[in-house]
This record gives C-alpha cells, structure tokens and sequence, in this order.
C-alpha cells in the first residue's frame, strides 16, 4: 500500500515538474544542431529561420554545425540529446536515404518532427569558362566521353547525386562523382576547377549566378523555378524527367518531448517561419519555402522513402 502511494506521489510530483518545465519554457537558449557545413544551403535556411529567434520564439536559438557520414553525425546528435526541448535539428533529405542506401540507422521515426521547411529542385552548373554552353553539349559530351566529366555533389545518395544520376541514367551518360561534405564544398570545388560539373539546389547557385562565375545550364524540375525565370528545365533542354529527384529541410527534436513543450515549439518555429524577416530572406536567395505541420510532415516522409526506394534500386545503389 506504502509503495503504490509512493507511486502516485512520485508520478503526481513528475506531471506537476513537467507542466513547470512547459510554462517556462523557453527559459534559456535553445541550440539547433545543423548536419551539413557552414554557409551551404541548409546553413543559409537555418541561420535566416533563427535569424530573430527572440521575438519569434522567445529564446535565441544558436546554430551548431556537426558535419560528416552524409549528414548523419549531426542528425544523429539531434536524436540522441536530451529531450527535454532545448535541442532541435536541421533534417534532411538524407535522412529518407539512409536505410535504403545502408548508410546508417537512422530514420524519420526516431524524431518528434516539427515541421517541413522547403523543397528545392536540383540544378547542373559549370563555371562561366566551361566549354558547355548548354545542358545538350553536356550530355552528348559525356556520352562521347563516358567517364570523364567530374561532377561534385554533397554525399552519395543526396538528393543531388540521385538526381544527376537519374538523369544520366536515363540518357545513357557517364559521370564520374566526386563526393563533398556539403554544397558549399562543391561551390569551392567547381570554382576551383577541381570538378567540371557541380549538382546542388538552385537557390545554392544564386550569388555565383548573379556574379557571373557560373552558368546554370538547367534545373532538374516540371517547371522553372521562379526565382530563375531564365534557366530552363531539363524537358525545356531536351532532356525530360517524369519524376524529379527534389530534395527537403525540416525541423526535428530528439523522441519524447513533452507534449506541451512540443506544442511550444511547433509554435515558435511556425512562427520564425512565417515571419516577414524569413519570407524576405527565402525570396532574396531563392529558396522555394513549403510548410507542413508534425503530422503532415510525417506524411511526407513515409511516401518519400517508399518512392526513393525504387529509384535507389533502379540506379543500383542500394544496400
């Protein structure tokens, strides 16, 4: 009898703890871990969501970059810190790859999610100087030539080395990848001539693009991105894909967040989302923003990885 009124009183004491925890919440800085390398896409969209944390969500929210595995050692950090509501991750499209590619064993399910931030469609770039002037003198190059065209991407089986590879595949051209920790590192590369070719999302090439140091010969879409009303799609450049390789960011916490604080977040988030300093932000850079809720985004990422499944099995890369 002694022990079940211990009980109670120690399962009252918790729920009273933690409706304390949520009413306070925020009550300090949160941390958000993001898996790819400084100044690349994912970095830019994290650091302009968190750009005015203060007033949106009530705390500053402080960006850490835990790179390597293909994204992995920093998603894997976001699911295994403590969930208690102080640390959010930046989640990626690799996350709907890594079962299927073998890579590590790490899915959706081990996250409370929070929410979808943006879709981006792939782009093929060369530098201003390249000897390709369009998407067909590249194609028919490789063909000619199989082999021989490096081309950069952020990590093997990322959304921008499956959606080069879907490409070629389907046209019978031979690249040869050279994989990079982030975007970022791909820009570099491709400016350095270290690589012929980079593979990234659009918006990562808009300030090379608007510098004149690169020529976007295409973007890998069912239409032109409107920030890049000038670059046209593959179909437009003579080379059609019926199901583009787009990749995703989201927001995820580690698993059993307190449901009240939970709310708390999707709220805040929600809320530096729709913010006008952020709208302005995507726009000025070109990222296509695309919102869904907890269980939306959940929705997404069972249909993602059952669709990814049969074209990372189709390109023979799978585990």
């Amino acid at each position: 009898m002694e022990i079940c009124k211990s009980l109670m009183i120690g399962i009252s004491l918790g729920l009273v703890a933690g409706a304390a925890a949520a009413q306070d919440y925020p009550a300090k800085d949160v941390t958000m871990i993001v898996p790819w390398s400084a100044g690349g896409g994912t970095d830019t969209i994290a650091r302009s969501l968190v750009s005015q944390a203060e007033t949106c969500f009530g705390a500053n929210i402080n960006v850490v970059n835990k790179t390597g595995a293909v994204g992995a050692i920093g998603m894997g950090a976001t699911s295994t810190a403590r969930s208690d509501g102080y640390t959010v991750g930046l989640v990626t499209f690799n996350l709907s790859t890594y079962g299927l590619l073998g890579q590590a064993d790490l899915s959706y399910g081990d996250f409370d999610l929070i929410q979808l931030i943006n879709q981006s469609p792939g782009a093929i770039t060369v530098a201003a100087n390249s000897e390709w002037e369009t998407l067909d003198d590249l194609m028919k190059y490789t063909q000619e030539n199989p082999g021989v065209v490096t081309v950069g991407h952020a990590g093997t089986g990322g959304a921008w080395h499956l959606s080069a590879a879907t490409l070629a595949k389907k046209y019978d051209a031979s690249f040869n990848y050279v994989p990079f920790d982030g975007s970022a590192n791909v820009r570099t590369a491709l400016l350095g001539n270290h690589v012929a070719v980079a593979t990234t999302g659009i918006d990562e090439m808009k300030q090379l693009l608007e510098a004149g140091e690169v020529r976007i010969l295409a973007v890998n879409a069912l239409e032109r991105a409107d920030a890049f009303p000038d670059v046209p799609t593959v179909s437009e450049a003579g080379y059609a894909i019926e199901a583009p390789v787009y990749d995703w960011r989201g927001l995820a916490a580690p698993k059993g967040i307190d449901d009240a604080v939970k709310a708390k977040i999707t709220a805040g988030f929600k809320a530096c989302f729709e913010s006008e300093n952020f709208q302005a932000l995507a726009k000025e850079k070109g990222l296509p923003l695309v919102y869904k809720d907890p269980a939306e985004f959940e929705t997404f990422l069972a249909d993602m990885e059952t669709s990814l499944g049969a074209a990372i099995a189709d390109l023979g890369i799978g585990k």
